[in-house]
This record gives C-alpha cells, structure tokens and sequence, in this order.
C-alpha cells in the first residue's frame, strides 16, 4: 500500500472508467532510443480504471490503474515495452529523460501494482498516471494518463483521536438492560474516570455524552453524527427526556472529546435493550415560546459543514448541516430542545411565526436528515438553514445560519493531450 505524506490533501471520488492517451509519431518498436530512455510503442496506454473527471471522493480510496498494448513488470526487469506504474499527486509532469522522483507527490509501484491505497487530505487536487522503465524513466514516447480532477469530500476525512485514560466508563443511571420504559421518560449519564466538559472544550480527560438510539456504534475516527439516532449533548448534559415509539429499542452512551470525536480507546457503554411501553403516563408538556413558539435553548446554533462562504461548488453537490445545543428529531415529533433542518436556496429568512414554505427555494428535511445532495445551476447562489420545530415553524429565538454565497462551476472543459 503506498500513502501521500502530510503535504498531501485528502480526495475522495465515484467510480467511471475513462481512458486517456497519447498519440506519438511512429518509432521502430522495442528499440533503444537514447543512453536513458527505452522505446515503447507509439499506441501503448496507461489510464485510470475507476477514476472519473470531476469526482468527489472520500479521504481514503483505492485508485486502480491499467494498460493496453504494454506489459507490466516490477521495477529493474528489462523487458521489451514493459514498465511500472507511477501516479503523480498535485504535481506537473515529470523531466521525461530523467528518473521519476519518489516522494509523497511521485508515488512508485516497483513491484508491478495495479492499484494503491491513497489517503489525501480535503480540497481539490490532480491526479496522473507515468510509466516508467527498469531505471524509473518514462519512455519514448512517454506513455502518461490524462490528468484527473478529483474534490475530497471533508466528511470523509480521518480526525485524530484524543487519548482516553485506562479504565474510564460511561453507564446509565437506574437503567438495567431488559428494561420496560415509559414512551417518555428522562434517561441519566453517569461517567467514571474521567471530567465532564463541553464541546468545543479541549481539556484532557474529559469529554461530553452521545446517546445512540436503535444505531450501531459509530467510526471511532469520525465526528458522530448529530441526528434523530444520534443525541449530542454538547453542553455537558448527564441527562435527557427520551421520547420513543412503542416496542423494543437499544440504547447505548459514548464520551467524545472537543470535536465530537470518539476517544482512544473508545469510552462507551454496553448496549442494553429496553421495552417502550405505551400506558406510562405521559410527560409535561413542552413550554410555548412567545405568540406561541416553541422556545429553543439561547446558545442553539445550526451550521454548514460544507460548503464554506464563497466557495466554489460542482452543480451536484452535498450540502452538509450540523447543529450545536439541541436534538434533530423528525417533523411531527414534539421533545424540548429539538428540530429538524430546513435549507433556503436563494430566498430570504422566512415568516417567523408561520410554517415554513415547502418549494424548490425552501428545502425541508423531516426525517431528520443532516445532509442532501442537491443540483444547482451555474452561477451565484445563496444558501441558509434555519431549524423547524415538530410543526415546521422557527423557533423562539429563531435558529438560523449565516447566509452565505457560493458558486456553482460551468462544465469541465476536458483537457487533451497533443
């Protein structure tokens, strides 16, 4: 497996086979044509396999390169038109008389691979294919990929993981695996071994609850979602009103650190299985806000995750929402501190007291959603979040993002090779 260093950026991308070449005068084949360079044939390829223009990819993907009319072989086998791969990372084409360089830009593959495991850091970077001979010096004619065009989706990208201390533990309070639950009931945290602090509190030892709900335990190298299975309780909570749908459900605690992050090693509890049952009485209701609104914590904030104001974005694009200081719950689903995410596409803040428009300038998310992949023309446009309650209406105080422009690249000129 071969890996970029740190001055390499994180790309992820979909899968399109594309083949690109270049087209030589003609050469005796197989002959030797000066005292560095060896022949190739004038039609012999090299090219990316599942690799399209364009594409968005994760930080971390396999990256599969072939070849037409030339054989590979490991690095010092000379063999007539024959070669090795290798793939060039944010950088121009290498002296074509002279040994491709091997560093975190110059990957080599001298045993003869076809593929590799790269990891990348987020933005937009290029990928090439070279060929290269015996001594690592392309051929004559040099037998080069087009060069590729990839964005690495910051999501995907691997986070460091702040160490936690042997034998720390989450646990619930008063709560047995097997248990039968009221629909609405408060569920208490408790942690040993370590402090309770806030998110976005960097601090060592110490983290802040996620409550998962029906869900498996997340990638302990990522940022836990923040969604309807995924409670945040960010500003150090050691207790919720759990709302839950009759029937059985799992529950299970993990401490993450600053950045929502899982520790090393993880700090979680074991799963437990409870039963919600519908005869148990229900809970107060929720407080009304002003003229009736659902009231929202003070220091409720929803956010991008992606994009950035002002950046430029492909015309299919994901949008991804985060929410400090309250729940996401589904529309329909009335529980204190939560709401589910509506995204504004060029149209202005809503009617604070009314429901929130559903149209093509309006997107609603009520299944709790925290992203969507959306299509946009070419162009400026504007985008803002603004968080419903059960009832699609903004809350007392409204939470709402900044208002921030991006804008949509034109199609992709493909780039030739003469």
């Amino acid at each position: 497996m071969q890996r970029s260093g740190s001055s390499m950026a994180v790309f992820a991308f979909a899968t399109l086979a594309l083949s690109v070449g270049i087209a030589w005068p003609a050469r005796p084949a197989f002959a030797q044509t000066s005292a560095h360079r060896t022949a190739a044939r004038p039609d012999a390829r090299v090219f990316f396999v599942d690799l399209a223009n364009g594409a968005t990819v994760p930080s971390k993907f396999t990256v599969h390169f072939g070849v037409s009319n030339i054989e590979v072989v490991a690095a010092g086998v000379t063999k007539p038109n024959s070669g090795h791969h290798h793939l060039l990372i944010d950088a121009p084409l290498p002296a074509l008389d002279q040994p491709i360089p091997n560093d975190a830009n110059h990957l080599h593959f001298g045993r003869g691979q076809t593929e590799a495991e790269v990891i990348l850091a987020a933005g937009e970077h290029t990928l090439q294919l070279v060929l290269g001979d015996q001594d690592h010096v392309p051929h004559d004619p040099p037998v080069v990929s087009g060069i590729m065009h990839v964005r690495v989706d910051p999501a995907t990208v691997e986070k460091s993981r702040t160490p936690a201390p042997p034998g720390a533990s989450v646990s619930f309070v008063g709560l047995a695996d097997g248990a039968r639950v009221p629909l609405k009931s408060i569920v208490k945290f408790a942690l040993a071994g370590m402090e309770l602090a806030p998110a976005g509190t960097v601090r060592p030892n110490s983290g802040h609850h996620h409550l998962l709900v029906d869900a498996p335990a997340p990638a302990l190298d990522r940022e836990i979602p923040a969604d309807a299975n995924h409670l945040h309780f960010g500003r150090g909570q050691t207790e919720t009103e759990l709302t839950l749908t009759p029937g059985p459900h799992t529950l299970q605690l993990i401490l993450a650190d600053h950045e929502h992050v899982p520790h090393d090693p993880p700090v979680m509890s074991q799963v437990i299985h409870v039963t919600a049952v519908a005869e148990a009485a229900p809970a107060a209701p929720v407080a009304a806000g002003a003229a009736g609104l659902t009231p929202s914590p003070p220091d409720a904030a929803v956010y991008f995750v992606y994009p950035s104001n002002g950046a430029v974005i492909f015309p299919k694009s994901t949008i991804r929402f985060g929410l400090r200081n309250m729940g996401v719950a589904p529309a329909g689903v009335e529980k204190a501190n939560t709401g589910h995410h509506h995204l504004l596409i060029d149209a202005p803040p809503p009617a604070l007291d009314k429901p929130i428009p559903n149209d093509l300038n309006h997107l609603h998310f009520g299944a709790g959603q925290t992203e969507k992949k959306i299509t946009l023309k070419p162009g400026k446009h504007t985008l803002q979040l603004v968080l419903g309650d059960f009832q699609h209406v903004p809350f007392d105080p409204p939470v709402l993002s900044e208002r921030i422009e991006v804008t949509v690249s034109g199609p992709r000129a493909r780039r030739r090779h003469r």
